[in-house]
C-alpha cells in the first residue's frame, strides 16, 4: 500500500462486551471491513480470545467493564473509560454491538465527538420481553429514554436483525424509520459449514446449541423430549451449551443435574466446533422466547438441518414455516413435542426441509453477503457524516 493510500485508511472500532462474542459473531464482518480498507480495532473485555483476535491482525483495546452489571457507578465509570479510549484513538467510525455497548458506547461517543456511530441491536432481550425479573424491568426503564436520544442522533445508523424489532422500536418512538437497516445476523461461512449427511437412526437426535437460559426455552425442550419418549419414540436430545450466570434467566445447577439424569438427554457443554454437534443430529431446535437472529439456527441451516423453532421474532427469519421448519408457540412443551414428532417420523420431510435450509442461508445470510452490506452501510454513513446531511435509509 502506498503512503497516500495508507493515510486515507479510516479507523473503525468495534465495541463488544466480551472477546469471545466478537470472535464467534463479528470476525467475518471485521475481515470484510479490513478488506475494504478500514483499520480495525476491537474494544472489549479480554479473557481467552484476545490473542486470537490479535493474530487476525486486529488491535485489541482492553476494557474493564462487566457485561451484566447495571450499577450506576459502574456504568458511569464504563462511559468515562470508553470516552477516554475514543478520544485517544480518534476513530472515524465506531460500531457498537448489542444493547449495553449501544447505550454506554453511545454516551461515550457523544462525549468524545466520534464522527459516525453504528448501533447494532442483536435482539431486544429480557428488558423488552418482560422476563428476567425486577432487574430486567429496571434496565428496560433506563434503556428506553436513552435509546430515544441515542438512536436519533444525526451521525448514526442502527442495524437490526429482523423486521419485528425494527417495527417495535419505530412504533415506540425510539428509532426513526429512515435510520434503520435490516442486516440479517452475523452471517455464516458457507464454505466452513457444508451440508452434512444425517447420522444413522435410531435414535433420532434432536440438537439445540444455545446458552442454557429459560429465555432460550431449554426447559420446555427437555420436557418435550421426555414426552416423545413416553409416546414410545426413541429420541435423544443433545443440548450443547452452558449456563450464563450473569443472565437473570440462567438455568441452575440443580436443573442441570436433574436433566442429566433423564433418559436420552445429553449435556456435552460448550462445543468449540458446532459442526460436530450437527453431524450427530437429525433435527435442529430452538425454543427461544425472542431472538435477534439466532446464529445457532443459521449454522444448523447451513449444515442442511430441518428446524423446529418458536414462532417469535428472530427465529422466523431463519425458520420459515412449511419451507424448512415447523413453528410452535413459545413455552409450550406439548406443541414442541408434536412438531418434533412430525419430523422424527418423516425422514423425507426432514430431507426436504434440510435442503431448503441450505438454500435459504446461501440466498441472503452467507457471511460474505452480510459483510458486503455492512461495509456499504459504513461508507454511506461516513459520506453523509462528512457532508453534514442526514444518512440515507437502507437501499431496497
Amino acid at each position: 500500500m502506498n503512503a497516500r493510500a495508507a493515510t486515507a485508511r479510516r479507523k473503525l472500532i468495534y465495541l463488544v462486551t466480551e472477546d469471545w462474542y466478537f470472535w464467534s459473531h463479528r470476525l467475518p464482518m471485521a475481515r470484510a471491513a479490513r478488506e475494504a480498507g478500514f483499520e480495525v480495532a476491537v474494544a472489549t473485555r479480554v479473557a481467552q480470545h484476545g490473542p486470537r483476535i490479535e493474530a487476525e491482525g486486529f488491535r485489541v483495546l482492553p476494557l474493564s467493564w462487566q457485561r451484566r452489571s447495571i450499577n450506576p457507578a459502574g456504568a458511569l465509570s464504563a462511559v468515562a473509560e470508553i470516552a477516554a479510549l475514543y478520544r485517544r484513538e480518534a476513530p472515524d467510525l465506531v460500531h457498537h454491538v448489542a444493547m449495553k455497548p449501544v447505550l454506554l458506547g453511545g454516551l461515550a461517543a457523544g462525549l468524545a465527538g466520534v464522527p459516525a456511530v453504528v448501533n447494532a441491536l442483536t435482539g431486544l432481550g429480557s428488558a423488552f420481553i418482560g422476563t428476567g425479573g425486577l432487574k430486567s424491568r429496571v434496565a428496560g426503564a433506563v434503556a428506553r429514554p436513552l435509546l430515544r436520544t441515542l438512536l436519533k442522533r444525526p451521525n448514526s445508523l442502527t442495524i437490526l436483525q429482523n423486521d419485528d424489532d425494527r417495527q417495535t422500536l419505530v412504533a415506540a418512538g425510539l428509532l426513526p424509520d429512515e435510520r434503520a437497516w435490516i442486516i440479517r445476523g452475523s452471517g455464516v461461512d458457507t464454505t466452513h459449514y457444508q451440508v452434512l449427511p444425517e447420522p444413522p437412526e435410531p435414535p433420532v437426535t434432536v440438537g439445540c446449541v444455545a446458552r442454557l437460559l429459560a429465555d432460550k426455552g431449554v426447559g420446555p425442550l427437555v420436557e418435550a423430549q421426555q414426552m416423545l419418549r413416553t409416546r414410545g419414540l426413541d429420541v435423544r436430545l443433545l443440548l450443547a451449551g452452558t449456563p450464563d450466570p450473569e443472565n437473570p434467566t440462567s438455568v441452575t445447577q440443580a436443573e442441570l443435574d436433574r436433566w442429566a439424569a433423564l433418559p436420552g438427554v445429553e449435556l456435552p457443554g460448550h462445543s468449540a466446533d458446532v459442526r460436530q454437534v450437527w453431524a450427530r443430529c437429525h433435527i435442529a431446535v430452538l425454543a427461544s422466547r425472542r431472538e435477534g437472529l439466532p446464529k445457532s439456527l443459521l449454522e444448523a441451516a447451513a449444515c442442511g438441518r430441518a428446524i423446529v423453532a418458536t414462532d417469535v421474532p428472530g427465529c422466523r427469519e431463519v425458520a420459515h414455516a412449511g419451507e424448512n421448519a415447523l413453528l410452535v408457540p413459545p413455552d409450550n412443551a406439548a406443541a414442541l413435542a408434536d412438531a418434533l414428532e412430525t419430523l422424527v417420523r418423516d425422514a423425507a420431510l426432514r430431507q426436504r426441509f434440510g435442503a431448503a435450509s441450505r438454500r435459504l442461508v446461501e440466498s441472503d445470510m452467507a457471511s460474505d453477503r452480510v459483510g458486503a452490506k455492512t461495509v456499504e452501510l459504513y461508507h454511506r454513513l461516513l459520506k453523509f457524516s462528512q457532508s453534514g446531511m442526514a444518512p440515507v435509509a437502507e437501499a431496497s
